[in-house]
């Protein structure tokens, strides 16, 4: 009887071990998704960017449109520098593709990606500038497919994503209906704006409105060989000055680090060759957010959180930083860093008088029909469902 009783405890205690340790097992797991539930409720989303594929054709007629393009790239980042959604500045990320090029393989429907989704505003200036012309079939719903398809778009629903092709053929050439891309840009959330260059009524006809209807996208026309007036300043002077000096905050490493820094100068002249207007916008848009190079100079690199100096190959350095102490790299670096902020701020404010000079001298006519009033005008109406907004000074 006792052996009896004795087994049924250990049985009892057995059972009661089991039901606590599943109690527990359970309670625990319980735990371990409510805490997976807070930390996804509080879970930052990710910054919002603004995305622009630019497709443009580079047959014969379209040497006035790159010339646009190239003239007016800085003066569309400097306007979209301004802008913000809720209290976040949004990141901007520009692709290019050229098509209608004879130049171009066949089989791809000439068509070519040249730059995929960038921040580096400088490699987008030398890839414009590499753009040649040369006679070929314009298919634009081949284009604008390749584009969905080979782009990273991303699914954040708080980004702003935007195409805009340019040309002057029928939007209807090639195998790949333009409707189709359409059905597919809408399941993507890109907005398709599409720029005539030529008359008005003859893009009608030509199917470029509806191509742009079909997403909810803009029509614009726009004359390719309009002759851009650019305005001069009393204050242009000072910002090129200013501008040779940001240049030597730049503090380059890695295996990248010298041909950016060549790069950028070379952007420089280029960017001057065009105008000296030109070059004053582009050092505008150099002391604005958009401008980073965290993958080549020290100074932005230091900024990032992931970013340490024992991990720093001192071999990539300048000749001049190679034999410093990681400390006194460290109080180089800051030292170019301030340098950096006190010219970038003397930039936006003399831009702020710049701006005011050039509104009180601009016309009803001046450069309302080109490719940058098309591209600003279309992003900031469709940027306002994305609830984003323009803070300019």
């Amino acid at each position: 009887m006792l052996n009896l009783k004795l087994n049924l405890m250990k049985t009892l205690l057995k059972l009661l071990i089991i039901t606590l340790t599943t109690t527990t097992l359970f309670c625990n797991a319980n735990n371990i998704e409510a805490e997976n539930t807070t930390t996804n409720l509080f879970e930052t989303s990710p910054k919002p960017t603004i995305k622009v594929a630019l497709l443009l054709d580079t047959s014969n007629s379209m040497d006035g449109l790159i010339n646009q393009a190239k003239t007016q790239l800085w003066e569309i980042v400097n306007e979209l520098s301004y802008s913000r959604c809720g209290t976040e500045s949004p990141n901007l990320f520009i692709a290019l593709y050229e098509y209608g090029n004879d130049g171009l393989e066949s089989s791809d429907g000439y068509i070519r990606q040249v730059l995929n989704f960038s921040e580096d505003l400088d490699e987008i200036s030398e890839k414009l500038f590499d753009l040649k012309t040369n006679g070929g079939s314009e298919y634009c719903g081949q284009v604008i497919q390749t584009s969905l398809n080979q782009l990273e778009w991303g699914a954040n629903k708080n980004d702003l994503k935007l195409i805009f092709i340019a040309g002057n053929e029928p939007f209807t050439q090639g195998t790949i209906n333009y409707k189709n891309a359409a059905i597919n840009a809408n399941e993507k959330d890109v907005t398709v704006n599409t720029v005539f260059c030529g008359n008005y009524e003859n893009g009608i006809s030509g199917k470029w409105q509806d191509g742009a209807k079909l997403t909810n996208g803009d029509y614009i026309t726009i004359n390719q060989n309009q002759e851009i007036v650019h305005i001069a300043t009393p204050y242009d002077k000072i910002i090129i000055e200013l501008n040779t000096k940001l240049n030597n905050t730049y503090v380059s490493y890695g295996r990248q680090g010298y041909s950016k820094l060549s790069l950028q100068s070379d952007q420089d002249s280029k960017a001057e060759e065009l105008d000296e207007v030109v070059i004053v916008k582009r050092a505008v848009s150099k002391s604005s957010r958009m401008y980073k190079n965290s993958s080549w100079d020290l100074v932005d690199a230091e900024k990032e959180e992931n970013f340490n100096y024992s991990k720093l190959d001192k071999k990539s350095l300048p000749k001049y930083l190679q034999s410093k102490t990681t400390e006194q790299l460290k109080k180089y670096v800051a030292l170019k860093g301030t340098e950096r902020v006190e010219i970038q701020k003397k930039i936006q404010d003399l831009n702020k008088l710049r701006n005011a000079y050039v509104l009180k001298k601009k016309t009803e006519s001046t450069n309302t029909n080109n490719l940058e009033s098309a591209l600003i005008t279309a992003i900031k109406k469709q940027a306002v469902k994305k609830n984003f907004s323009w803070q300019k000074n």
